[in-house]
């Protein structure tokens, strides 16, 4: 075996003061803006029973960190916020009436490289808004992602949204099995055209088929894209999902915030998770969407309660990465002022008060631990940046300097 112990393991890193003090921030702030629009914040375990990600087969086996208890039960480490979220609506707050809006700040824990930057483990923030299934609360979930990829300080956002139903509404119309419809729904995903029309040519589609598929492909926009496609489209299924981001889109209208919006019919990630709407975020210097969510409507239910819900996830370690990219990093500031004190009765005690008033006014400060001459403590502010130098050497000059 070798030696790992200066080493992280694959997919875990240390994050070093500058971006840690950031990442507290960021996570503050998401915090703050989530309570301000009436989510409260849970804790789930860090571990849960591998049971409760099997139970719907949304989370493939080999993705996750599992291990045995002392009884041989199977243990999962945390995959994501929203299963576990599910469970507690379904038992611990069964009684509670919906709506119910609830957040979290977590670390996640995948077994495969994901998690966006190929971590292992990483640092989600989130919102579930449960027993609410309107184009209302959709947007209002939008919006929420949207504002907390601001707060971070990320100006360069693009919005993606799409609906799982309109796909579903074609393969209906046009009969096609679920084993073509996975392979048609992943090859559309991944905007493979070549494989998309050779898909297209062993089902027999019709050329008005074709040339939907083509358009799902690389149509997007907003108003126009969905006049496009209602003009196409005859079948219930489809036409209702495309009159929900229509709401949707006048909804986020009035949020002030369609700019940021492109509607991509192409997207269809996870179907068997999804049951609507559907969106990611993006911006640039990044390969990973840094925000994703939609609707999930038959999650919650595998737990036992007949709940909608609807809900995204914030990537906090792509943010960090996407804001050192940028140049977007606030200032890190280590230490604002260090205080030394002369050899004397009274004046350690002087500095300690010296300083406390000092922390007192939101300054970062350190007391001199050395024993460093004032010209000593000058020298060693200078070479480390830091600007206010206070050296007591009589508590009238303390007096004077709090």
């Amino acid at each position: 075996m070798g030696n790992y112990r200066f080493h992280t393991p694959d997919g875990v890193i240390d994050i070093l003061p500058q971006e840690a003090s950031v990442k507290r921030k960021l996570e503050t702030d998401i915090r703050e803006l989530f309570s301000s629009h009436g989510y409260s914040e849970v804790e789930t375990p860090g571990i849960e029973y591998y049971d409760v990600y099997s139970s719907g087969d949304f989370v493939a086996t080999e993705d996750m960190f599992k291990m045995q208890d002392k009884d041989g039960r199977i243990i999962a480490m945390r995959y994501d916020g929203t299963v576990p979220v599910a469970r507690l609506a379904a038992t611990l707050l069964k009684d509670e009436k919906p709506p119910l809006r609830l957040s979290y700040v977590e670390n996640m824990y995948r077994f495969k490289l994901s998690g966006g930057g190929k971590l292992r483990e990483f640092s989600q923030a989130g919102v579930e808004l449960l027993g609410l299934d309107n184009a209302e609360a959709d947007a209002e979930v939008i919006a929420l992602g949207i504002q907390s990829v601001l707060t971070t300080g990320i100006t360069d956002l693009q919005i993606s949204i799409g609906q799982i139903e309109f796909f579903r509404g074609l393969v209906e119309e046009w009969g096609i099995s679920a084993e073509d419809e996975a392979e048609l729904s992943t090859a559309i995903d991944q905007k493979d055209l070549v494989r998309i029309e050779k898909i297209a040519e062993r089902l027999g589609l019709s050329d008005e088929a074709k040339e939907l598929l083509d358009m799902i492909s690389n149509r997007f926009g907003t108003y126009d894209v969905l006049d496009a496609f209602e003009a196409k489209v005859k079948n219930e299924t489809s036409r209702a999902a495309l009159q929900n981001l229509r709401e949707i889109l006048d909804i986020l209208k009035d949020y002030e915030l369609l700019q940021y919006v492109s509607i991509d019919l192409g997207m269809l990630r996870s179907l068997d998770y999804y049951t609507g709407m559907i969106f990611k975020g993006f911006t640039y210097e990044v390969g990973f969407p840094i925000l994703g969510g939609g609707r999930y409507n038959k999650v919650i239910s595998t737990f036992g309660r007949e709940l909608s819900a609807v809900g995204f996830s914030l990537g906090i370690n792509l943010i960090l990465t996407a804001l050192r990219r940028q140049d977007k990093l606030p200032e890190f500031v280590e230490v604002d002022a260090i205080v030394g004190y002369k050899d004397g009765e009274g004046m350690r005690q002087a500095a300690f008060a010296t300083a406390k008033a000092l922390r007192e006014t939101g300054l970062k400060v350190i007391v001199d631990t050395q024993r460093l001459s004032e010209e000593e403590l000058d020298a060693y502010a200078e070479e480390r940046g830091i600007d206010q130098v206070v050296f007591v050497e009589e508590e009238e000059e303390q007096e004077e300097n709090t």
